[in-house]
């Protein structure tokens, strides 16, 4: 209640609808307690005039224009935004004094990182074809989000007596046109249409978006012309202003390409870095084999696949092809001219432009710095190119010579083979850069003067854990990526992948338990065993030790005590005394042996 201008915008989502009306109707019940003027401005959609009939039967090209608003027809997804449209005109007209409303039905918003269309400029930004959905011909009404706001600001400033206006540029493109720009600018230039219907089976895209974007109205804004003077960002249109747009979306999405040079003496690992670097910033990665062979092969996928309104660009793609091979055949690489000509051309692609890349081992010296990245003047203010081809970045890799050959002798033969490092034809690459170094046309001197200052970095391990210190250097001076990150689908493989290392790790931890239970058990067994054999060696020799020990007394038993005791129990069991001890006993004294023999000594 204390702002003195209230502006609601309804074209984003559907449930903002319920929330102006409430807001409105808030403000309406309280126009008696006003101190002062108030106004409420309603953004809304153009998608209210929908399904108007032509304003002209015999005319179907003359634009629908704010004047004659009463006869509009909504789209049936916007019956709601018509009604609230009507009710908020309706509660301006109690006292417009204090309590004045305004429509402002917007055409499509973009510009800023865009709204509806940041889906074809995702989509052209990564590289694929532009969705055009149905056959493309319905006229799109646009207006860049800066003029919106021109528009409300002349509202609220000049308060006009027409209460309905419509705010859209003077383009009238097709969506064919917007979507073709986009991705001639942004991405690969190519479109693809695809059935209506495909369009509400995008996740990417509401379904009130959905309807928009099929929706066809030639409209024009004739209140807004006639009545507010202000100054227009694109007045025309997103198609005649698509690098500002472009730039903007750049922009505002933080999507700024990342251009870094990894330079360094061979053998240094500069590979490996580039890998580690283009892995982390998803950039992409340029080196001169690979550009020389993707360059021949977009060649000759352009010969045999010829466009039939391309004969021109055919021809001269045969030719370029022909004196490619031709001078790779006269010499292991391509001389200098040629080879910066292709080396530019693949820094102003499409996905070095958009994500950015890294340049490995190029340039080498400054004279062919200054070539690639100034030799044309046009490359670098083009508004074909949005943005220089120069690095942002240089990371130069440093190493000793004894490093240096110490781990080329401990490559493996097949990297040997691959980067030419055979022990001969490597002391010659160390001789020559060495040689560049120590020459005042030292490529590292291009980049001081453009005010790039490397970040260099001794190597002095083969450890790939010693790459992270270098790791974290880059992304000290770079930041962090700059891009729209992992997909849904990158999301889902990426945990797909998680879940089955967690399943695997499980499962090696399981049978490393299983193992480690068996080998016990196992070992449990042996020592039972050893254990029950050590104990049986014992019993055995206690035994034999025993036997040892009472084999005198068994044999004086036997032969002195056990013949006499033998006689006394046999005539005990006969006589079956009473008291059978006593008996035994004075059987034994009297028929001792040693007393008779005493007796008879005596």
């Amino acid at each position: 209640m204390g702002c003195d201008v209230v502006i609601y915008n309804v074209t984003q989502h559907a449930d903002q609808v319920e929330e102006a009306l409430w807001a409105a109707s808030a403000l309406h019940s309280e126009v008696e307690h006003f101190s002062g003027p108030k106004m409420f401005i309603l953004i809304s959609t153009i998608m209210t005039w929908a399904c108007s009939k032509p304003a002209d039967p015999d005319d179907l090209e003359l634009p629908f224009t704010d004047a004659i608003f009463w006869s509009r027809r909504a789209h049936p997804n916007f019956e709601r935004h018509i009604d609230l449209e009507k009710r908020v005109v309706k509660m301006g007209k109690t006292d417009r004094q204090l309590f004045s409303t305004y429509v402002v039905a917007a055409g499509l918003q973009y510009g800023m990182g865009e709204q509806i269309f940041h889906y074809f400029f995702k989509k052209s930004w990564l590289g694929e074809d532009g969705p055009v959905f149905g056959d493309g011909e319905n006229i799109v009404p646009t207006i860049h989000i800066h003029d919106l706001a021109s528009v409300v600001c002349s509202v609220i400033q000049h308060q006009p007596r027409p209460y309905y206006l419509l705010a859209v540029d003077d383009s009238n493109n097709t969506m064919e046109e917007i979507v073709k720009k986009i991705a001639s600018v942004l991405g690969p230039g190519k479109i693809q249409k695809k059935p209506s219907e495909d369009a509400f089976l995008t996740k990417d895209l509401s379904v009130m978006e959905a309807d928009s974007l099929l929706v066809s109205l030639r409209m024009e804004a004739a209140y807004i012309k006639k009545l507010f003077s202000f100054n227009w960002v694109c007045q025309f249109g997103l198609v005649e202003n698509i690098e500002v747009v472009v730039q903007e979306y750049r922009q505002s999405r933080g999507l700024l390409p990342v251009r870094l040079c990894v330079l360094g003496p061979p053998a240094v690992g500069k590979t490996t870095v580039s890998k580690k670097i283009c892995e982390y910033y998803r950039l992409h990665h340029v080196t001169v084999k690979g550009t020389i062979s993707d360059t021949i092969a977009r060649l000759e996928h352009a010969v045999r696949n010829p466009d039939p309104g391309e004969g021109q660009s055919t021809q001269e793609a045969q030719e370029q092809l022909s004196m490619m091979k031709e001078r790779l055949e006269q010499n292991p690489g391509l001389e200098e001219e040629l080879l910066l000509n292709v080396m530019r051309d693949e820094l102003m692609t499409h996905p070095c432009k958009n994500q950015g890349y890294v340049l490995e081992d190029f340039p080498q010296t400054r004279e062919q710095a200054k070539e690639l990245f100034d030799g044309k003047e046009e490359d670098a203010t083009s508004q074909n190119s949005l943005t220089s081809i120069i690095p942002e970045f240089v990371l130069c890799l440093e190493a000793t010579e004894a490093f240096l050959l110490d781990r080329v002798l401990n490559l493996p033969e097949s990297h040997v083979q691959e980067h030419n490092c055979e022990p001969e034809n490597f002391s010659r690459r160390l001789a020559a850069y060495n040689e560049k170094q120590s020459e005042d046309d030292v490529v590292l001197n291009y980049f001081y003067e453009h005010d790039i200052i490397p970040l260099q970095f001794e190597i002095s391990s083969n450890a790939e854990a010693d790459c992270l210190p270098l790791m974290q250097k880059v992304i000290d001076m770079v930041g962090q990526p700059r891009n729209y990150g992992p997909s849904s689908q990158e999301v889902k493989e990426e945990e797909r992948r998680k879940a089955g290392e967690r399943l695997r790790r499980e499962a090696q931890e399981r049978a490393e338990v299983e193992q480690m239970e068996a080998d016990e058990a196992r070992a449990r067994v042996a020592r039972w065993a050893e254990w029950t054999k050590k104990l049986e060696q014992v019993r055995q020799q206690e035994e034999e030790e025993l036997e040892a020990t009472s084999r005198p007394m068994r044999g004086y038993l036997m032969e002195q005590v056990v013949p006499t005791l033998s006689q006394g129990l046999t005539a005990c069991c006969r006589a079956q005394p009473q008291d059978p001890v006593d008996f035994l006993a004075e059987y034994l004294l009297k028929n001792n042996p040693f007393e008779a023999d005493r007796e008879q000594l005596s």
